[in-house]
């Protein structure tokens, strides 16, 4: 299949481009003949579902089978997820999402001797219930872009081709959720109120027991949207 020409999307700044692509070429290079998995981890609001998209759209430029997935698609039922209480970081750690689920519709049959057919939700955390989505049938070589917190729990490490954490301070975390989360946990100081109280704390329990900065092979400061830098690049090939 010939490679199709990828257009630079408007107000993109050129450092972001440049990441973009070579996060691209890492992935593309030498890696034609079998499924590829790519884990973008980090905090809330560090920008996890931006890179992905961008990633993907411009991978599938290359004429690679390229699919999208989102832990969101696996959130467990809310009388899980907040039977601890709907402020607790051990419930948001713990109970938020179906981890095998994760593995059992994605993850394994993407892997060794995977069986390729793949869904890439399964529960709408917004109305509570379970999706009906269609099973995909991947290609021998194509490229999974995933995102979302708590990625790299022990779990789920393991399954990962690629993994890459996007490194946000708390502090830049909350000032986008300020923007960002109005619709579903509402005015800026209930916002406030839940990443201090659930999200934050969450985030440090999964620093604390399952270090994804140590576990990633490539880390990359995004506090800035515009500027994201690369901190580590592994010495760990392709």
């Amino acid at each position: 299949m010939k490679s199709k020409t990828c257009l630079v999307k408007p107000g993109m700044a050129i450092r972001r481009q440049k990441l973009v692509k070579y996060l691209s070429s890492l992935i593309l290079e030498g890696h034609s003949g079998k499924p590829f998995r790519v884990g973008i981890d980090g905090i809330d609001a560090s920008g996890k579902t931006r890179l992905s998209n961008e990633l993907a759209d411009e991978l599938k430029c290359s004429g690679r089978q390229t699919i999208r997935a989102s832990v969101d698609g696996f959130h467990n039922p809310k009388e899980l997820r907040y039977r601890r209480g709907r402020t607790s970081p051990e419930g948001y750690f713990h109970d938020s999402f179906d981890n095998q689920a994760i593995v059992n519709n994605i993850l394994a049959p993407l892997g060794p001797k995977g069986a390729l057919k793949i869904k890439t939700a399964i529960f709408d955390f917004r109305t509570d219930a379970v999706v009906d989505a269609p099973i995909i049938t991947a290609k021998a070589d194509t490229i999974l872009i995933m995102e979302g917190v708590f990625l790299f729990r022990p779990e789920l490490v393991d399954y990962w081709d690629l993994k890459i954490f996007l490194d946000v301070d708390f502090a830049t975390s909350i000032s986008r959720a300020v923007k960002r989360d109005q619709y579903c946990l509402g005015d800026e100081e209930s916002i406030r109120k839940m990443y201090e109280e659930r999200y934050i704390p969450g985030q440090m329990l999964y620093f604390s027991t399952s270090n994804p900065k140590e576990r990633a092979d490539i880390i990359i400061d995004n506090n800035d949207f515009q500027k994201p830098g690369l901190v580590l690049l592994s010495s760990k090939r392709l």
